[in-house]
């Protein structure tokens, strides 16, 4: 079976001090991390050339695959893994995300246009989502996890 990407990953704060420090770099006004412990996410908003931005990452998604590679384990203790691991997940993506505009090769709005605000404060993806302007996740071809090296 491959390892869970970030299985081994224990920046936790780290990674949240890194992304401030990123986003920083790369010129945004304002910044920060929330969760919504209800739904089980981790939030980074921040603010770029008047444009906001809200990511959400799902740790309870990560604790449920977490918890398939370890079975053994307790909800607990997948769901206290998973929110440090999310935080790694968050900090590559957006590290990645930002390069990408610093470099050309994506511009602001491709890279982030799914999780920038609308004047009603939702996000677009969700606008787009509520819309019914998306296929259904289960609709497109299965998801094959590429082999790790």
């Amino acid at each position: 079976m491959a390892r869970l990407p970030y299985s081994k990953a224990t920046a936790g704060p780290n990674a949240i001090r890194e992304i401030a420090r990123v986003l920083g770099a790369f010129g945004c006004q304002s910044f920060g991390t929330m969760t919504d412990a209800e739904r089980g996410v981790m939030i980074v908003a921040f603010k770029w050339r008047d444009q906001q931005v809200h990511i959400e990452a799902s740790y309870k998604g990560y604790a449920a695959a977490w918890k398939r590679e370890n079975p053994r384990a307790k909800d607990a203790d997948a769901l206290e893994f998973a929110k440090k691991a999310i935080c790694s997940v968050l900090r590559d993506w957006i590290k990645g995300q930002t390069v990408a505009v610093e470099c050309g090769v994506l511009s602001f709005s491709s890279a982030f246009m799914p999780h920038m605000l609308l004047k009603d404060g939702r996000r677009v993806l969700d606008a787009a989502e509520n819309a019914g302007l998306l296929p259904h996740p289960n609709d497109g071809p299965p998801v094959v996890a590429l082999p790790r090296r």
